[in-house]
């Protein structure tokens, strides 16, 4: 199994990167990090991540899905506007690989259109529970919510519960 975790440039939330970093090191689940950045990536608390790949540059056929992270930089970068990270997205859905967004990561999926008739986790930023209704998602308040390829995960600061979850459903013991 191997992931590509989007990251915005800024702002990430460092603490759920090093929450699953140290998952998929545990669970032995090959992983890159990507932006759409020349440069090494700051988190909302001034963690600095060196990235493995621009996501311009990921061979989609490389990987098995893609995780899309949290953070205040998806809003004020307005990275769910990003037409060249929307349509990656959408060529993972096509391919039938996993995505898998957290928190306000879920805007992303939702406008890359790939979450009609799925449920989907809401988190409690209202703007993203908009975008999933406008997007034809089917509202869970469950906290990890698994449909066909989608899996959306509302709240950050229970990684420790759910990524164990998140992992069984890709099929990872």
């Amino acid at each position: 199994m191997k992931a590509l975790i989007f990251i915005p440039p800024n702002d990430y939330k460092d603490e759920t990167l090093k929450i699953i970093r140290e998952f998929f090191d545990k669970w032995r689940v090959s992983y890159s990090i990507s932006s759409f950045s020349n440069k090494e990536c700051v988190g909302s608390h001034g963690g600095v991540c060196k990235l493995d790949i621009n996501t311009s540059k990921a061979i989609i056929s490389d990987y098995d899905g893609i995780l899309l992270l949290d953070g205040k930089g998806i809003d004020q970068y307005k990275i769910y506007e990003f037409r060249p990270l929307l349509d990656i997205i959408n060529e993972f859905h096509k391919r039938g690989k996993f995505i898998a967004a957290i928190n306000n990561g879920i805007k992303i999926a939702a406008r890359a259109n790939v979450i009609k008739d799925k449920k989907i986790s809401l988190p409690k930023d209202e703007e993203t529970r908009k975008l999933v209704m406008l997007f034809r998602g089917i509202p869970s308040e469950n906290n990890i919510m698994a449909d066909g390829n989608i899996y959306t995960i509302k709240d950050s600061s229970k990684l420790d519960e759910t990524l164990p979850e998140l992992l069984g459903h890709l099929g990872i013991k």
